[in-house]
């Protein structure tokens, strides 16, 4: 596996273009791997994240690949083409070093949903067939933390504690996107979880690493990062 970082000229028109549309990215993403080359298999699949950095001080792009991105079109459309370029690192270093018990600081944006069980009567026009089974976003900050504490175990890890005993995380960049997709629209609830956990799993955690967590991970969802506590930031690569 390899992970990748490339840095997103926000101003330029065409990169704004790719940020605004999860589709447009998903594809740029995907032309970055030749027709023949392996995009999930056991060991893992692609993903990738968008990271807009605080203060508005620019953007990137992560990759984690099988094999390693040709991300120079993407570059060319919305980076700095004559100025910087993408760097890629083998990510076997890191999942190979993961062991239970160990504390990590994450970062994470997801598409947090469940499946809707009953009609609650919120849309009172509406049959309760058209409601029922279809999958729906969590909207709130205690909605979104609870299914990343419901999915903790699972994917191999378990959220440390803060001090007043609450799970360490924080949930911030909220947003309902929209965008196009094949003459539809598609709306995804998307937030971004940073915070710090332990390994219980050492397994299932570089299955996580690797595979992701949670649906929409062609749409920049499911990837989550890690660096160790005792450092800042949550890239590898750096």
């Amino acid at each position: 596996m390899y992970i990748s970082r490339m840095p997103v000229n926000t101003a330029r028109f065409s990169a704004r273009q790719l940020i605004e549309s999860p589709y447009r990215m998903h594809a740029a993403v995907e032309a970055a791997f030749p027709p023949n080359a392996v995009r999930q298999s056991g060991e893992g699949r692609i993903l990738w994240r968008l990271d807009a950095l605080e203060q508005g001080h620019g953007m990137w792009l992560y990759v984690v690949s099988p094999e390693p991105p040709d991300l120079t079109h993407v570059i060319e459309q919305a980076g700095w083409p004559t100025r910087m370029e993408w760097e890629s690192k083998d990510y076997t270093p890191l999942l190979s070093c993961i062991a239970a018990g160990q504390q990590w600081q994450f970062r994470l944006r997801a598409n947090p949903v469940r499946k809707a069980r009953e009609d609650k009567g919120r849309r009172p026009k509406a049959e309760p067939s058209s409601i029922v089974g279809k999958v729906q976003g969590h909207v709130t900050v205690r909605q979104q933390t609870d299914w990343l504490i419901a999915r903790a175990q699972s994917h191999g890890f378990e959220l440390l504690p803060d001090d007043n005993g609450d799970p360490s995380v924080v949930v911030s960049q909220r947003h309902r996107e929209r965008f196009g997709r094949d003459g539809k629209t598609v709306t995804l609830a998307t937030a971004v979880f940073e915070g710090r956990l332990r390994v219980t799993d050492s397994d299932l955690f570089r299955r996580t690493l690797c595979q992701g967590i949670g649906r929409a991970k062609g749409f920049g969802c499911g990837l989550m990062t890690v660096t160790p506590i005792r450092e800042t930031g949550h890239e590898v690569l750096s």
